[in-house]
């Protein structure tokens, strides 16, 4: 269906792709990865018109095609589903999905051939949860990525582009994106899914092309590799080098957050202790009370009920001012729309904490330095950098208050594989200088690999407590309710 050869582009002299191949089958799926900066968008970005490539061929269907402007790219068949959705909120669903292309009648738009025909397509993709006159605004964002796609099977598209689907999608609404991309597969799409999440990836790829510093490195059918190789492909070690080394007896001090029967309307029962130099993990399905727990030891949700303490002094915040003062610092499941002001710079993200509690003498460049910040400098907008950079960012805001307590609610979510290694380290050295680190994280190898211990929620409470280096079914037998293998 698609072959892509010889793909180079530069920007201001810069080669940003060099030389990359790529093809796409009919009804298959070929995820495309690579660490932040290997060109992923480039390539996608080639293939949907918003960027001409410098040397190389796009051929579809075994003729050539060039395409200057995302107009041609989506009149020869190529759709793309960006990571940020393009929905206009106050629109209905069938407004939006032929928004610029509306039928009309008599010189007017015909409303009742746009709806029938969005209800057409939402029946083939089995969805009755909304209709065409839906307001976009009431929908979820798994619900808005539906109408992404229907928009792009009204302009009958045969290629589809998905760039990282499921950043912003809760754990039940993976599984229904899941589905989704199958049956459109099914139906003969062919599909290109960029993505950092390599369980997605080896989920529903049938091929997997590696990307890194602009060349292609190779393309492997997902059936005849794992995990590892592709790794190695991407960054240039094995898996294992992802994880620090854990914690030793001798590096677990004293308690530095206790709560004894804390509750409140979404917890019951929660009783924990938190050491300085350990890593702790929390586990759970959506809903389990994950983040209610993170934001009521930071005052966010407070506990109305039960008893905390921070180095042993008696603290119930009421409001995260209050915690952090304590000295409990918590990074955010959302670092865009909780943990940074994008149109602010480096700098400025950085000291957020510190001038909002009046703390002075904040060494900037100190904070920056030890969290590894790739950037052009201080003074660049956050919202340039890769997610990895935002990530480091919004735990050097908290890294001037010296906190006791560090909370990470999702820490590498929509962070590439270098990046998340680099993440895992910091967390790591953090926890050797003595705070207490509790980890909430959706991705089971993660807590498995960077977790002294792990404690499982459900319904509110947590429901047992396992050592270092758990098993996935263990957890999730905790999680669901069901007994661990002793």
């Amino acid at each position: 269906m698609l072959t892509m050869t010889g793909i180079s582009k530069s920007f201001f002299g810069v080669p940003v792709l060099a030389d990359v191949d790529l093809s796409l089958a009919a009804g298959e799926v070929h995820a495309v990865v690579g660490e932040n900066g290997a060109g992923k968008s480039t390539l996608m970005k080639v293939l949907a018109g918003v960027h001409a490539p410098d040397a190389g061929t796009i051929e579809i269907d075994g003729h050539p095609v060039t395409f200057g402007h995302p107009s041609r790219a989506q009149a020869a068949g190529v759709a793309t589903i960006y990571q940020e959705l393009t929905l206009l909120p106050e629109r209905t669903v069938a407004e939006n999905i032929f928004l610029g292309r509306e039928p009309t009648r008599h010189g007017l738009i015909h409303r009742a051939a746009m709806d029938g025909r969005t209800a057409e397509l939402l029946g083939e993709l089995a969805e009755d949860s909304f209709g065409p006159r839906t307001p976009v605004r009431t929908l979820s964002v798994a619900q808005q990525q539906v109408v992404e796609i229907v928009k792009s099977l009204a302009t009958d598209a045969r290629i589809l582009i998905m760039d990282e689907p499921t950043a912003a999608l809760a754990d039940h609404e993976v599984e229904l994106l899941y589905a989704l991309v199958r049956r459109l597969a099914e139906r003969g799409l062919g599909i290109l899914y960029v993505s950092h999440r390599l369980r997605e990836v080896f989920d529903l790829s049938q091929q997997i092309t590696v990307l890194k510093d602009g060349r292609l490195v190779t393309t492997l059918r997902t059936a005849d590799t794992d995990v590892d190789q592709v790794v190695r492909a991407m960054v240039g070690r094995e898996l294992s080098a992802y994880y620090p080394d854990r914690a030793t007896p001798g590096e677990v001090g004293r308690p530095r957050l206790s709560v004894n029967g804390g509750r409140n309307a979404k917890l019951s029962g929660i009783d924990l202790e938190l050491r300085a130099g350990e890593v702790v993990g929390v586990a759970g399905l959506q809903g389990s009370g994950r983040t209610s727990l993170a934001r009521a030891m930071f005052g966010a949700g407070p506990f109305t009920a039960g008893e905390m303490r921070v180095d042993g002094a008696p603290l119930r915040p009421t409001a995260p001012r209050q915690a952090i003062h304590a000295g409990i610092a918590l990074v955010t499941e959302d670092r865009k729309a909780e943990g940074l002001a994008l149109r602010q710079t480096v700098r400025d993200n950085a000291l957020l904490v510190a001038r909002a509690t009046r703390r002075k003498g904040i060494a900037v460049g100190d904070v920056l330095e030890r969290v590894r910040l790739r950037a052009r400098g201080h003074d660049q907008p956050v919202r340039y950098l890769s997610g990895g950079n935002q990530q480091k960012v919004v735990i050097a805001k908290w890294l001037g208050m010296r906190p006791k307590v560090l909370i990470f609610d999702e820490p590498t979510r929509g962070v590439d594989v270098g990046a998340k290694a680099a993440i895992h380290d910091l967390v790591r050295e953090l926890a050797r200088d003595g705070m207490a680190v509790l980890i909430i994280s959706s991705e089971l190898p993660e807590l498995i690999g960077m977790s002294d211990r792990v404690l499982i929620m459900r319904e509110g409470s947590i429901a047992g407590e396992l050592p270092a280096g758990p098993s996935e079914e263990d957890i999730m037998r905790l999680a669901t309710g069901g007994r661990t293998n002793d």
